[in-house]
């Protein structure tokens, strides 16, 4: 598997971390969880998302095989994009982020309270 940066990596998590990093991958997998959606769909649950980087995010997990991009032969074309039994496979490591990141907003928010609260002070 290839690092961001193009080297060869034998680590697991970095694999991982290749496969799913990048500013809307995560965000592109958790919309799909819920099922197929289309680009128009997925740009507008994805606000501040171009249509360049979308459409590059989508190749690359597409590229990986994470994402199934279905293209139906109509005029205008109608493209859907799901998730791949392997993309699916990513399912427990997407809820472990999102409970981790709850927590962290919890604390996050109890501890800039704190601050401000001494800051008053």
């Amino acid at each position: 598997m290839e690092a961001d940066d193009g080297r060869v990596t034998e680590c697991p998590t970095e694999a991982a971390l290749a496969v799913i990093g990048g500013r809307w991958k995560v965000p592109i997998l958790w919309h799909l969880r819920r099922g197929t959606l289309r680009f128009g769909e997925l740009s507008r649950l994805l606000s501040g998302v171009t249509q360049k980087m979308l459409t590059q995010q989508l190749r690359e997990l597409e590229r990986d095989g994470i994402v199934y991009r279905r293209v139906y032969p109509e005029v205008p074309p109608r493209v859907e994009y799901s998730l791949t039994q392997l993309g699916a496979s990513l399912s427990p490591l997407l809820d472990a982020l999102s409970t981790w990141g709850e927590g962290f907003l919890t604390q996050v928010v109890a501890r800039r309270e704190g601050v401000g609260a001494r800051e008053t002070a």
